[in-house]
């Protein structure tokens, strides 16, 4: 008996140590997913951030343009980077019936009503319009993937290099009257693109 007890002791204790460092692997990796987690998370937050951020500075932009303070930015090159920029959550909106009833009214007043169509209403019912019919390719799966935040990406470097040119300079960018307003937006256009496809590529 006194062997068998033994035995039954030897074996008890290295199940009990097996257990234990099961559980230690166990919490390592619970320690690690929970890491990745973490950080996967804030990635995915700041990617969501910088994408409402440069879809308020294109539509800041597009806004500054169509009021007193005309630039010499090429505003139509800010539709398609709304386009692949927007959140998904107005992107689905505008996609749905909301959209179709906006595109509708637009068409309706352009063609039948034109002395009520203001000038300034014509690049966002362009946007919707756009939004509305672009077929899936486009929609979704050049929009969702890499391709739509590098065609943001060249849109924003052409958008800056246009500015500057058009301001004599990088430093009169920043000092010409309500040149500093459209330099900064424009550099918030960049940003979105540039983190976008650094966290493609991750």
């Amino acid at each position: 008996m006194g062997k068998h007890g033994y035995l039954r002791m030897r074996t008890d204790r290295e199940a009990s140590d097996q257990i234990g460092s099961d559980l230690e692997e166990l919490g390592a990796a619970a320690r690690k997913l929970a890491t990745h987690a973490i950080m996967l998370g804030s990635l995915g937050f700041g990617t969501t951030f910088l994408e409402w951020v440069a879809s308020f500075a294109a539509i800041y932009l597009l806004v500054l343009d169509r009021t007193n303070w005309r630039t010499k930015i090429l505003t139509g090159s800010l539709i398609p980077y709304i386009f692949f920029s927007l959140p998904s959550v107005l992107f689905n909106v505008f996609r749905g019936e909301v959209g179709k009833w906006i595109a509708f009214i637009a068409v309706i007043l352009r063609l039948f009503f034109p002395r009520h169509f203001a000038d300034w209403l014509e690049v966002p019912a362009a946007l919707i319009l756009l939004i509305v019919v672009a077929p899936s390719l486009f929609a979704s799966t050049i929009r969702d993937s890499w391709v739509g935040v590098a065609i943001c990406l060249v849109i924003a470097c052409y958008l800056l290099q246009e500015h500057i040119r058009a301001s004599g300079g990088f430093r009169n960018s920043f000092t010409q009257p309500h040149g500093i307003s459209n330099t900064i937006g424009i550099l918030i256009l960049l940003v979105f693109p540039m983190w976008g496809l650094v966290i493609d590529f991750l």
